[in-house]
């Protein structure tokens, strides 16, 4: 059995079924499927899925709206599956966070690769959601070491490399990080 996790959101039965089938049949693990919308949102939030597989035309949400609400407040990847092939609606999809999307009567080849692009974007997307939130932490470290220099340099008279120095040598001494240091410094807890 597959670790990719899937709910599937079809208004009709049958090819929901078929989906369902389909699906477990190529391994994957279908977790939760509904024939409504809002229903679809709410079993990717209760499941935690790795995909939500929804069609576009469904009642209580459409699955363009349930898909703008999945991407928004869920690591879940969104694959559309449609009767309808208009441009408008593909973009539509796009915007509402969609990573593929399948023109009914979907084929079975074309299914598991629109599945495994859509995680693989999702997985793309998280490793650079991961690096940006480490780039953004480090640049409020960088931020507030550099206050810290300041504050070292204005209340002590240091150069800033001597200033840099002291905070280097005492994250070191302490066996602590930079970061740790500067937060005493601006506390005026630590000083040269």
């Amino acid at each position: 059995m597959s670790d990719i996790r899937v709910v599937v959101a079809e208004d009709e039965a049958i090819i929901r079924m078929d989906l369902v089938e389909v699906l477990r049949e190529e391994g994957y693990d279908v977790v939760a499927h509904t024939g409504r919308g809002d229903d679809a949102v709410a079993l990717v939030m209760e499941h935690r899925p790795d995909l939500a597989l929804l069609d576009v035309k469904m009642p209580g949400m459409t699955g363009i709206e349930a898909a703008r609400e999945i991407t928004s407040s869920a690591d879940t990847a969104v694959v559309m599956l449609t009767a309808f092939s208009q441009r408008e609606l593909i973009h539509e999809a796009s915007d509402a966070g969609a990573m593929a999307y399948l023109v009914k009567p979907y084929q079975r080849e074309d299914l598991v690769p629109a599945v495994e692009l859509a995680i693989a974007r999702r997985r793309e997307a998280a490793a650079l959601r991961s690096e940006l939130d480490a780039a953004e932490q480090r640049f409020e470290e960088r931020k507030t070491i550099d206050r810290a220099k300041g504050k070292l340099i204005d209340e002590h008279s240091l150069s800033e490399g001597d200033a840099f120095t002291f905070l280097q040598r005492s994250a070191m001494s302490s066996r602590r990080r930079m970061i740790d240091v500067a937060h005493e410094v601006l506390a005026g807890d630590a000083t040269p």
